[in-house]
């Protein structure tokens, strides 16, 4: 069984999903040039009854305006592609599948057993990154990391504000790598996959 190592917060949450954005674009320069030029659609209630419940409007927002993307070669964030979104769930058996971890609960830390986990990135090295699904609010629940060197933790902020904050030093990264504010790669239409030169 892992341990849960402790939880970080932010020094003001931020709860506005164009704030949050407008913090990562700042921190991560090169995050704009992949900026969509009218924000996409998405059927977020198809794609939340699929998921069996609501999703942070900032991961929300971050999918309408941008594609799924890497940085520092190391960390992967997962948004759908839009109008793939439901396919894409479908074809792999069930909606929630993409939407449930399948982290066995006893390698958990005893606090997170019974808990949801739903991922939203990955690294290179074997790192996941969930939000913990505690009550009803969406916008409440915290980023957990799950270290490939054993150590979980949690981040009492959005997913958003995490990315902004891991990559311009503001957190600490305890069992992770310090991460650059570098785009390596993004996904593009049809489920390929482009790498900075």
């Amino acid at each position: 069984m892992e341990e849960l190592i402790g939880t970080q917060k932010p020094v003001r949450r931020i709860l506005d999903p164009d704030e949050a954005i407008a913090a990562l674009e700042r921190t991560v320069p090169g995050l704009v040039a992949l900026r969509r030029q009218t924000q996409a659609v998405f059927d977020w209630q198809e794609v939340e009854e699929g998921a069996g419940r609501a999703l942070p409007s900032d991961f929300k927002s971050l999918a309408e305006w941008y594609p799924a993307f890497g940085l520092d070669d190391f960390l992967h964030i997962m948004l759908p592609w839009p109008g793939e979104e439901i396919g894409q769930a479908k074809a792999e058996g069930t909606e929630s599948k993409r939407w449930d971890s399948d982290y066995p609960a006893e390698l958990r830390p005893l606090e997170l057993v019974s808990t949801r986990l739903m991922p939203w990135g990955d690294s290179a090295e074997g790192d996941q990154f969930f939000w913990s699904v505690l009550g009803d609010d969406p916008e409440h629940w915290p980023v957990t990391i799950c270290s490939r060197n054993g150590p979980w933790w949690h981040y009492e902020g959005g997913m958003v504000q995490f990315l902004a904050e891991l990559c311009d030093g503001a957190l600490d990264p305890w069992a992770l790598p310090p991460v650059k504010p570098e785009i390596t790669g993004w996904a593009v239409e049809g489920g390929g996959w482009r790498q900075t030169a």
